[in-house]
């Protein structure tokens, strides 16, 4: 089995690629470095398990080679982060809507199963119990650069469902609710990875808006998991799923969890979303994923707790 991730040397894509090459199986990442590490992929690669190839989903003829070689397809590559999609909304709306087409279109030419990673940005501003898959979107105004991500990833979920139901081509959506682990990166918003940046150093812990808005958080070795799983069960195609935790907590009690785990000096600042984002900047109270599709499906459980989590990223930064 050969599979092409798109994104693979990114933070879930490398994890992913590590598990497959430990399955025995050949792996082509690609990848335009442009959030993605080298150096995640890089012991793989001494190795000879990982082919590597520089480029972006953008190149249509890259992909298409790329394709052709694979069994199946994982596409992660996207423009990620709350934050990066602020600053580079241009750039991140043709990553996730001219790529994504890319891609699915090679996928379709040489009938190579794919799988396609998206968000629970998906649902906006809907702050239901717990989110099911069919559950409503609920989006600010299309003016609002943060919902461009949200939207941009809804146009590649349908096009995904579209080939399947009018093409045949066997595609899996997962929607991912905070994934968190070694290798993350608060570059673009990532909370956890942040926190903790700013733990070891001692430094205040930044919590935007006043803290209590809840979240749930999943362990990338559990993603991982659920993702494999989905790829290779029969009854997955033509089908959305939700894949995290629903062990929430709020945003205040997750920096005091970071500062007593990592033996912090640090104290909490508070800081508005209009100086953390840009002017106007809506945020969710709450998003709690509703998994039972998914547990009924692959028998899916997180097996890390939040604690295990967060002590995973500490001790990734330290070393």
């Amino acid at each position: 089995m050969r599979s092409l991730i798109t994104g693979g040397a990114g933070f879930i894509g490398s994890h992913l690629a590590e598990a497959l090459v430990a399955r025995g199986e050949q792996v082509i990442v690609l990848d335009d470095l442009s959030t993605g590490r080298y150096d995640n992929v890089a012991p793989l690669l001494e190795r000879g398990d990982v082919e590597f190839a520089l480029g972006s989903i953008l190149n249509a003829d890259l992909v298409d080679d790329l394709v052709r070689r694979a069994d199946r397809v994982f596409h992660l590559a996207a423009a990620v982060g709350v934050q990066l999609i602020v600053e580079q909304p241009l750039e991140s709306l043709a990553t996730n809507l001219r790529g994504s087409e890319n891609v699915l279109e090679k996928a379709h030419k040489y009938d190579t199963p794919t799988l396609v990673t998206s968000t629970s940005e998906i649902y906006g501003k809907n702050t239901s119990d717990v989110l099911g898959e069919d559950d409503d979107r609920i989006l600010g105004s299309p003016l609002k650069t943060r919902w461009s991500y949200s939207e941009a990833k809804a146009i590649e979920e349908v096009l995904a469902h579209t080939y399947w139901r009018q093409k045949g081509l066997r595609t899996v959506v997962t929607r991912l609710f905070n994934t968190v682990g070694p290798r993350q990166t608060g570059h673009y918003g990532m909370v956890i990875p942040r926190f903790v940046n700013q733990a070891l150093r001692d430094e205040p812990l930044t919590v935007y808006g006043d803290g209590t808005q809840t979240r749930c958080f999943t362990h990338v070795a559990d993603v991982v998991r659920a993702l494999v799983d989905l790829a290779e069960h029969p009854d997955a195609p033509g089908t959305v799923f939700n894949v995290g935790s629903q062990d929430e907590t709020s945003i205040a009690a997750l920096a005091e969890q970071v500062i007593e785990l990592s033996d912090s000096n640090s104290t909490v600042r508070y800081v508005p979303y209009d100086e953390a984002y840009e002017e106007g900047f809506e945020d969710m109270a709450r998003r709690v994923p509703d998994t039972t599709r998914l547990e009924k499906l692959t028998g899916f459980a997180p097996t890390i707790d939040l604690d295990g989590i967060i002590r995973s990223v500490v001790a990734d930064q330290r070393s």
